[in-house]
């Protein structure tokens, strides 16, 4: 088995009757049919999901091929989720409405076990058209039973108990695992996500679907609705800049962090991490450099999965970047680089113009 590398992987594209083109306009992705595609899967470690390396000196890899034989040299400190790589990372194009939805809660999950796994997901809004939207939770004073009144009488009556946003692109939404939720018509998002692929359906908007997607879970899914939640605990901001690269915190969970991450072009600077790190690109290219003669050229629409072990990597931007930086809370530092304070960075970054790496707080759990 060849050494850690950086891992780009195939996409998996999943054809839906909710879904578009827009992945190609926005992303370059290649899809294989004229079909509408909802879904392209970018990063997954399920049963029904593999991703497979597209090229470097892994090619041809599936992914939890390298969990196993790559162990703490792909993960570092970052823990599996039930024996799988921690993240799922997706591209959804919505042309229509998704269907009003629930993830299992931690209690089903437990009870019900196998692949009903919990599962936390993050939306980064890459193009919304005018008047846009998504709905997450409930709105003011609802209850999950009176909810469940209201569907037993009218099935539609739920779009009068969610809680409705209007966003546009550069926004990110958290949704914790008992969120109901539907991503709205005219919204392209990354998706970042716990490894599950279990999803209860409460609402469809009366479309039908192929007989392998089709179905409502009204009674488990309002088993699974959580009305504690507060999203402002999870999507606190902070941010940091230089002259060369900004970075700004959107989430922080106890599974994933998600940051926002700008380079200038014609940057080349050591990436001192010792830890497991993904990075989905929205804008530019450039690559990756690693040990003696090693490359991993990326661009717009790419993620790459930066193994902890990655011997001597280096960022080298062609044009100017934009990036979302995942990352896996850890009891975990960098090796052989301290993390400064933000007050330090401001002041080696005024005294030498040069910013080698910024990683803001450490990777405290909310």
């Amino acid at each position: 088995m060849v050494n850690p590398c950086p891992l780009i992987f195939e996409p998996i594209f999943k054809p839906k009757v909710w879904g578009g083109r827009n992945l190609v306009r926005l992303l370059g992705k290649q899809l294989p049919t004229d079909e509408p595609y909802g879904e392209s899967w970018e990063c997954a470690d399920l049963e029904h999901g593999q991703s497979v390396v597209a090229r470097g000196p892994a090619k041809g890899t599936p992914l939890h091929q390298l969990v196993e034989t790559w162990g703490p040299r792909l993960l570092g400190r970052a823990r599996l989720a039930d024996g799988r790589f921690p993240l799922l990372i997706k591209f959804l194009d919505a042309a229509a409405n998704l269907s009003v939805q629930v993830h299992p809660d931690p209690e089903t999950a437990r009870r019900l076990g196998g692949e009903v796994r919990v599962k936390h997901e993050a939306w980064h809004v890459i193009e919304a058209r005018e008047g846009a939207c998504i709905y997450r939770g409930l709105v003011p004073g609802a209850t999950v039973q009176s909810l469940a009144e209201a569907m037993a009488r009218n099935p539609e009556a739920i779009l009068e108990y969610l809680h409705k946003t209007p966003v546009k692109a550069g926004q990110t939404y958290f949704l914790p695992s008992g969120t109901l939720h539907a991503l709205g018509a005219g919204v392209v998002v990354a998706e970042i996500q716990t490894p599950s692929d279990i999803t209860y359906r409460l609402y469809d908007w009366g479309r039908v679907r192929p007989d392998s997607d089709a179905g409502l879970h009204v009674e488990q899914g309002l088993a699974c609705i959580r009305t504690d939640i507060d999203f402002a605990r999870y999507e606190a901001r902070s941010h940091v800049g230089s002259p060369f690269t900004t970075v700004t915190r959107l989430v922080t969970c106890p599974s994933f962090m998600i940051e926002k991450v700008r380079f200038v072009e014609g940057m080349e600077q050591e990436i001192p991490y010792a830890e497991l790190v993904c990075w989905i690109v929205l804008d530019g290219r450039g690559e990756v450099l690693y040990g003696k003669d090693g490359r991993e050229p990326f661009a717009k629409g790419d993620v790459v999965i930066l193994p902890a072990e990655l011997k001597e990597p280096r960022l080298r931007t062609e044009t100017d970047c934009l990036w979302l930086e995942v990352t896996i809370p850890a009891e975990s530092d960098l090796a052989a680089h301290p993390r400064p304070d933000r007050a330090s960075l401001r002041d080696d970054e005024s005294q030498s113009g040069k910013l080698i790496s910024i990683r803001i707080d450490k990777q405290d759990k909310p």
